[in-house]
């Protein structure tokens, strides 16, 4: 039997917005629902958002199931030996790995590449930053992005504070007392509030002339009125997106609408002489364009069907894609088609899918029992999830082991909601539980199935084979041993919510979930 999500496993529908692997243990607070591998169906049925999960379950199962039993959905499961090292020796280990590979002893969060898990930037600046951010703390929404890459593009100093998305419950208080309406993203410059993505940019551009203008020159009519010109055609470009992701009628002419301006865009981005709108270096318009054509390349093909990137029909967008992959302020923002995918419903509400889509579908949510399992393809600028800088696979191995290895108590607590309570405060998104508790009893195990999972990373576990030594049966010595359908139901919990770029770059992120796989297919009956 197959780890695959929508079959025997938990629920594989929506990410969570809790960071997985940068909270200590004692903080960890999830806003997701803990389905112990329900049906889409029966784990959201108080929910108002109905139909959209019907959508979704049909999708991934082509047909409505019936509710079951989490263990009956799950088949047999083996107990497995707590034989992997101790997360002292793992972290011994994992320090020997980064001096052979060269990798740096810690992270520069102020000063260094562009991060997820920063709360202050200074960029080398001895002053104390003017400005405060507010984004959404899961990195999903659109408008956050936008104006996070500005900063970082410009290297404005600025601290930031992370507040949750309205569809995962209700904002903090305090947030509320500032901006009323709750909307993200917000900026407090010189203690003087902005709201609204555009209108922070242009205030940003104004305040902090000396930091990389990012917008022609009044002094250029020509090429402002350009730019100008491209911001409107960015706003066409979303309308008709939006409209045919989420539209189950009338599919041809608003596919048409898609592809027509897809195709302006790239036409303009021909016009200058470099990869970007302008030329041979980012501008306003990439910055604004870019979080939308990410979000449009994954969901037109999970969708839809339609590959966007890698495919030559759309060159000039192929070779900005591969131009903004260069830059690390992108790199350690853009998020991955799984997280795309799944956080667009809980935001813009039901996308509708076509049939060709599935197979797209299935390869993104790893349920085709290849993707999300080793050995992984190698990623390049035509795989089917594109990714211009490729993957180096011992550093990604290595990445996935540190965020784990560091944070191995509080991502024990979480996965273990998969086996634990759920919790009694509803909230909006389907699988939102900020209220779930883990399952106590079985913490030791789900350590000990972690650990496995980390000897791994660290080792290159490529084969079935070598994964069988992990399993064992019931005529061995159960002192050494721990049930495994528990485990399994935390393991599968944790795979479907590691997010990107919130807790993982994307080729780390793809190892963790194939590792995680490689235990369940383990200990699988």
């Amino acid at each position: 039997m197959r780890a695959q999500r929508g079959l025997q496993s938990p629920v594989h529908y929506r990410l969570s917005q809790t960071r997985l692997f940068s909270l200590p243990a004692v903080s960890l607070r999830s806003h997701v629902c803990r389905s112990k591998g329900r049906t889409i169906a029966t784990s959201c049925r108080a929910l108002a958002d109905i139909g959209s999960v019907l959508t979704a379950l049909k999708r991934t199962l082509g047909q409505e199931q019936a509710e079951a039993d989490p263990e009956a959905l799950m088949g047999p499961v083996l107990g497995f030996a707590d034989t992997a090292p101790s997360w002292s020796s793992l972290q011994s280990s994992l320090e020997s790995q980064r001096q052979s590979l060269q990798l740096p002893a810690a992270v520069d969060l102020e000063n260094g590449p562009t991060t997820a898990h920063a709360l202050k930037r200074t960029f080398g600046s001895q002053q104390p930053p003017r400005l405060k951010l507010y984004r959404d703390s899961a990195a999903w929404c659109p408008y956050c992005e936008k104006v996070w890459l500005q900063l970082e593009e410009k290297q404005i100093p600025y601290t930031l504070e992370k507040i949750n998305m309205r569809c995962y419950g209700p904002k903090p208080p305090a947030y509320t007392a500032k901006v009323p309406s709750g909307l993200l993203p917000a900026m407090e410059l010189d203690g003087r509030l902005v709201i609204e993505s555009d209108d922070i940019m242009k205030a940003l551009e104004r305040e902090f002339p000396d930091h990389k203008p990012l917008m022609p020159s009044p002094n250029s009519p020509n090429e402002r009125s350009r730019a100008e010109k491209l911001l409107r055609l960015e706003r066409r470009l979303f309308g008709d997106w939006l409209r045919w992701l989420t539209s189950s009628w009338n599919n041809e002419a608003h596919k048409r609408g898609f592809l027509a301006t897809m195709s302006a865009v790239d036409q303009e981005l021909g016009v200058a002489d470099g990869p970007y709108f302008l030329g041979d270096d980012v501008t306003l318009p990439d910055l604004v364009f870019a979080p939308f054509l990410e979000r449009i390349a994954a969901s037109i093909l999970y969708y839809k069907g339609l590959a966007v990137r890698g495919q030559g029909r759309w060159p000039n967008l192929d070779r900005w894609f591969d131009a903004m992959e260069t830059r690390p302020t992108y790199l350690g923002i853009k998020s991955d088609f799984y997280t795309h995918v799944h956080d667009l419903p809980p935001q813009i509400g039901d996308c509708a899918s076509l049939p060709e889509a599935a197979p797209y579908a299935a390869a993104i949510d790893g349920t085709d029992g290849s993707s999300w399992h080793l050995p992984l393809d190698r990623l390049s600028s035509t795989s089917l999830e594109p990714h211009a800088p490729g993957d180096k696979p011992e550093r990604d191995r290595w990445q996935a082991a540190n965020r784990l290895i560091g944070n191995h108590a509080a991502v024990t607590r979480f996965a273990a909601r998969g086996c634990g309570q759920e919790g009694d405060q509803p909230v909006w998104a389907p699988l939102s539980d900020p209220s779930a508790k883990p399952g106590e009893q079985h913490l030791d195990a789900v350590s000990a199935a972690l650990r496995h999972v980390a000897h791994a990373l660290l080792n290159e576990a490529v084969s079935k084979e070598r994964a069988a030594a992990v399993s064992t049966d019931s005529k061995q010595d159960t002192s050494q041993t721990h049930p495994g359908e528990a485990v399994y139901l935390s393991l599968a919990y944790l795979r479907d919510r590691v997010g990107v770029p919130r807790d993982l770059p994307f080729p780390a992120a793809r190892q963790l979930r194939a590792h995680l796989n490689w235990f369940l297919d383990s200990i699988e009956g």
